[in-house]
């Protein structure tokens, strides 16, 4: 299974500024690439190298990273062709997909560049890598675990494998590097399943009655909010600075809070051999509608990060995961299996107009994830048997 592990560079000031100068001159021979791909018509790699290797070479790029320039931009076009094909940028004739179609690809200052083995180096006992860059190979340059864990470096350590991202993020420098992690050996016969209904409110509830609760990361982003309109009616230099500063710090709590979340679930469910059922919830922002009020609020819901995390650490605890239909989990009552809307008499109180049971309306819900996730693992393996023979 692969993951990308976080590693931030502990450059010294001198060091900063060739990794800086690096990544300007990477991006713009990236943009210079980008023109003449889109102006000979996107070609191939191969071909695309032989109107741009030379030219790369002149400007001081070395061998490998003129060939991960060609290949980035070159990855660049085939997933924006992917998008289009896929309608993810609108109808044809759009004004999104025409300006997405009309001009080259284009590369920010301080976007990822990929470095192989043979331009980078990791001396995992010094704690060091040995980095290329315009200005030469630098080396000693100290790193770190992105977020202080040893588990981190351990997995670096242990189970790196092929190529690193160097990128530039609010003036500090990170590697992304890709792990081959081994999965442990899937549990084929869980023990039950335990369901897990998300919400904005609480941010998952399992059908064991553990809620976990949304409220502090909702008090946060309502916090960030309020700030952020406070510095855009501003406009100032240092308002603008500010801005930028926080722009991603919110994206870096609910991370966070949705990796504690997800590790706990997934240690639960191997604790006690089950499996792990959860809503399949894709495209539910285009399906529903929402009044301004609640406009926000929804879609800076990470349902679908929490959900990520989720997968790949069950996978790597060897717990098993299905997807069910959301579709009446929260109408349904989970001891009869009446169905009906007025039975979810609130936001957070259900009671059941057939046998008058009275729950908390996420843990109906999750109860419900659960059963449908025990039918559909079994429904999965059942269709797997070979037929018997006449």
């Amino acid at each position: 299974m692969k993951i990308v592990v976080q590693a931030k560079l502990l450059p010294a000031a001198g060091q900063a500024v060739a990794l800086r100068s690096a990544l300007l001159e990477c991006n713009a021979a990236a943009n210079w690439v980008s023109q003449v791909a889109f102006a000979r018509g996107i070609p191939r790699e191969y071909e695309l190298r032989k109107h741009t290797y030379a030219e790369l070479k002149a400007r001081g790029l070395g061998a490998q990273a003129a060939q991960h320039v060609i290949k980035k931009v070159r990855d660049a076009y085939t997933t924006l062709h992917v998008n289009i094909k896929a309608g993810n940028l609108g109808k044809p004739r759009s004004k999104r997909r025409v300006q997405a179609e009309s001009k080259p690809v284009a590369f920010r200052a301080g976007a990822a560049q990929p470095y192989d083995d043979r331009c980078l180096s990791w001396q995992h006992d010094a704690g060091t890598v040995s980095i290329w860059t315009t200005a030469g190979r630098l080396r000693g340059v100290g790193f770190t675990g992105s977020t202080g864990s040893t588990d981190q470096l351990k997995t670096l350590r242990e189970y790196r494998k092929g190529e690193s991202d160097l990128v530039e993020r609010d003036g500090e420098f990170y590697l992304l590097a890709t792990c081959e992690v081994p999965e442990d050996e899937l549990n084929e016969n869980p023990d039950g399943f335990l369901g897990v209904d998300l919400g904005i409110v609480n941010i998952a509830t399992t059908s064991d009655g553990e809620v976990l609760a949304g409220r502090r990361l909702n008090r946060y982003r309502a916090r960030q909010l309020r700030l952020r309109a406070t510095l855009q009616k501003k406009g100032t230099k240092s308002a603008k600075r500010r801005l930028k500063e926080r722009s991603r710090r919110e994206r870096r709590f609910a991370a966070h809070t949705n990796h504690v979340i997800s590790k706990r679930i997934v240690a639960e469910a191997e604790r006690t051999s089950r499996g792990i059922a959860l809503e399949d919830l894709g495209g539910i922002r285009g399906r529903v509608r929402l009044r301004r009020p609640q406009r926000a609020a929804v879609h800076s819901w990470a349902f679908a990060q929490l959900g990520q995390f989720l997968a790949y650490k069950a996978r790597r605890a060897g717990v098993p995961l299905v997807y069910v239909d959301p579709a009446y989990t929260s109408q349904t009552c989970s001891e009869c299996n009446h169905v009906d809307k007025r039975n979810r008499a609130s936001q957070a109180r259900f009671q059941c107009r057939s046998c008058g049971v009275v729950a908390h309306a996420d843990l109906n819900a999750s109860r419900n994830i659960a059963r449908k996730g025990e039918t559909a693992w079994k429904a999965g393996r059942e269709s797997r048997v070979p037929a018997a023979s006449p």
